[in-house]
C-alpha cells in the first residue's frame, strides 16, 4: 500500500467535516449501507472518551473495535486478512480439516487450497468497521456554509430517490402483473405441423417403410403351447420364406400368419430342410408385397443392416446395427449341437430376439441380405435370453437357392463333400471316413489327412469345413488342401462338390 492516505482506512479524506460544539470533527462513512442502529450513539461516547486522554492499557472503547496504532508503512488491509495481516482478519479463520482434506482442491480462478487470487480488500459491506474516533487526525478550517450546502444536496438526493423508487416499483408491478396472466405455457402451445418430407433415402426410417408390409408374423398354437416368429413374403399370392424351427409347430399345431395390413390367414408348409434351417410357408391370400433379395457374398464387413421382426411376440419391430463379421460358422435352430445344421452366417449387432427367426436382414437400400436365424445368449436351460449383440442370420444366397428348391420341389439339395469329419487339436479337420464314390473319393482324399485349406479358405475346425461347403452349390470346382496322415507334406486336389437331397 502507498503512504497516501487511502477512504476508509483511518486517514484524513476530502470529504467535509462537521464540527460539534466540542471541536472534534465528525468524518461521513463512505459504506454504501446504512449505520445500524447505536452507531452515532458510539460517537459521541468515543468523543467524550477522547475528551478524558489516554486511555489505560487493556481497556476497551465502548463500540469500537481494538486496535493499537498503526506503524508506519502499514496499510490498513491487514484488517481484512491480507499479507501483513494481524491474526484475527480473514485469513486467520481456518476451517477444521474435513473427511476428505487430503485433497487439496482448487479454488475458482484461483490458487491450489481453494485461496483465491488477491484482488484488493473486501467492500466494507461485509460489515461494520470503526476507527477509535479520538486517533482521526482533524482539520477545522472547513467553512461552515459548505456543510449546508452538503446538506441541502443530500436531502434533495433522497427526495428523487424515494420518488424514482416509486414510479420504479409500480411500473414493475404492473409489467409483472400483465406478464403473469398473458404468458403460456408449453402446454398451452399449438402442435407444429405435420411433417410432408419422405424419409431421407438410406435411413433406417426409409428402410423401415420399405420392407415392412413385406415381414409378416408368425404365430403356432398347439398342444404344446405356443409361440411366434417371423418370415418373409416371397410373392403377391401368399408364399413366405422363414425358419424350418418355426414352420416345425405347424405339424402339430395351428400356424397363422399376421401381415402388415392387420390381415391374417392360416398358412401350410410347403417345404422345410432343417440341415439349412429354411422353410417355406403358403398362406391363402393375395395383394402381399414381396420383398426385394439382394447379395451377400460381397456384403462388406462393417456395413449397416436393419434387422426387422417379431421380437417377443413384438410385430414390426425395427433394430439396426452392423454386419460384424462374415462365414461364421454357427450351429443354427431347433438341431443344436449336430453338425447338419451348421451355418455359413452372417454376425450381427443388431437387436435380434427369440421371435426374430425367419426375420429379413437387410441393407440400407431395403434389400434381404439375409434371414435371421440364431443368437448367442447367456441364458442357460430352457431360459429365453435377449440379444447380447451377437446375432447370426443365413447368408440370401445360400437361402435364395433353398427355398426356390423348397418352393418348387418341398424338398432342398444340399452341397457336399462326401466325408465325414472330425475337428483337429491342431487345428483343422480331419478326415474320419470317406464316402464312397463321392467327390472325395473320386479326387483321391484318404482317411487320416488334414484338411487345411479349402477353396482358399483357412479351416480352423470341423464346422468351419461343414459351413464353407454349405455356401457352395452344388456341382462348384473348388481347391481342397490336405496334409498328410503321419505329418507328411501337404498337397493341392480339385475336387468337384455334389448334392445330396434331405
Amino acid at each position: 500500500m502507498s503512504d497516501q492516505p487511502q477512504r476508509g482506512s483511518g486517514e484524513p479524506s476530502e470529504e467535509p467535516r462537521q464540527q460539534d460544539s466540542s471541536g472534534t470533527a465528525h468524518i461521513p462513512q463512505e459504506t454504501g449501507d446504512t449505520p445500524p442502529a447505536g452507531a452515532f450513539e458510539q460517537s459521541a461516547v468515543q468523543q467524550s472518551a477522547s475528551q478524558q486522554g489516554p486511555q489505560q492499557p487493556g481497556a476497551q472503547q465502548p463500540g469500537a473495535q481494538q486496535q493499537g496504532p498503526q506503524q508506519p508503512g502499514q496499510s490498513s488491509d491487514a484488517a481484512y486478512g491480507y499479507p501483513d495481516q494481524q491474526p484475527g482478519g480473514y485469513a486467520a479463520t481456518q476451517q477444521q480439516p474435513g473427511p476428505y482434506s487430503g485433497y487439496e482442491q482448487q479454488g475458482i480462478g484461483g490458487t491450489t487450497g481453494g485461496q483465491y487470487p488477491h484482488m484488493g480488500p473486501p467492500h466494507q459491506h461485509h460489515g461494520w468497521y470503526q476507527q477509535p474516533m479520538g486517533t482521526v487526525p482533524v482539520q477545522q478550517n472547513r467553512a461552515g456554509k459548505r456543510n449546508g450546502l452538503v446538506a441541502t444536496a443530500l436531502v434533495g438526493a433522497l427526495a428523487i430517490g424515494l420518488i424514482g423508487g416509486g414510479v420504479g416499483g409500480f411500473v414493475g408491478y404492473q409489467l409483472g402483473s400483465s406478464g403473469s396472466e398473458s404468458q403460456a405455457t408449453s402446454l398451452e402451445q399449438q402442435p407444429p405441423a405435420r411433417s410432408a418430407s419422405a424419409a431421407p433415402e438410406g435411413s433406417v426410417q426409409g428402410v423401415a417403410q420399405k420392407v415392412l408390409p413385406s415381414v409378416v408374423q408368425l404365430q403356432m398354437q398347439s398342444a404344446q403351447g405356443s409361440g411366434e416368429g417371423s418370415g418373409i413374403v416371397l410373392s403377391q399370392d401368399g408364399y413366405i420364406l422363414t425358419n424350418a424351427h418355426v414352420a416345425e409347430g405347424a405339424s402339430q399345431g395351428k400356424l397363422t400368419a399376421m401381415f402388415h395390413d392387420n390381415r391374417s390367414a392360416s398358412v401350410r408348409v410347403v417345404g422345410s430342410d432343417p440341415r439349412s434351417d429354411l422353410a417355406v410357408v403358403k398362406a391363402d391370400i393375395t395383394g402381399l408385397t414381396p420383398a426385394e433379395l439382394g447379395r451377400s457374398d460381397d456384403l462388406p464387413v462393417g456395413s449397416p443392416v436393419v434387422a426387422i421382426g417379431s421380437p417377443f411376440g413384438l410385430s414390426g419391430t425395427v433394430t439396426s446395427g452392423i454386419v460384424s463379421a462374415k462365414d461364421r460358422p454357427v450351429r443354427a435352430g431347433g438341431q443344436s449341437g449336430d453338425q447338419e445344421t451348421v451355418l455359413n452366417a452372417l454376425q450381427t449387432d443388431a437387436a435380434i430376439n427369440p421371435g426374430n427367426s425367419g426375420g429379413p436382414l437387410v441393407d440400407m437400400d431395403g434389400r434381404v441380405v439375409g434371414i435371421n436365424s440364431a443368437i448367442y445368449s447367456p441364458g442357460s436351460g430352457q431360459e429365453q435370453g435377449g440379444s447380447v449383440g451377437l446375432g447370426f442370420a443365413i447368408p440370401v444366397d445360400q437361402a435364395q437357392r433353398i427355398a426356390k428348391e423348397l418352393k418348387d420341389t418341398g424338398s432342398a439339395t444340399q452341397t457336399t463333400l462326401g466325408v465325414s469329419i472330425m475337428s483337429a487339436p491342431q487345428g483343422g479337420a480331419v478326415v474320419h471316413e470317406v464316402v464312397p464314390n463321392g467327390p472325395a473319393q473320386q479326387a483321391g482324399l484318404q482317411n487320416g489327412e488334414l484338411i487345411t485349406k479349402f477353396d482358399g479358405r483357412f479351416i480352423e475346425d470341423a464346422d468351419t469345413l461343414v459351413a464353407t461347403v454349405r455356401a457352395h452349390q452344388p456341382g462348384q470346382k473348388v481347391q481342397v488342401t490336405l496334409a498328410g496322415a503321419n505329418g507328411g507334406g501337404e498337397r493341392t486336389v480339385d475336387v468337384v462338390l455334389a448334392g445330396q437331397k434331405g
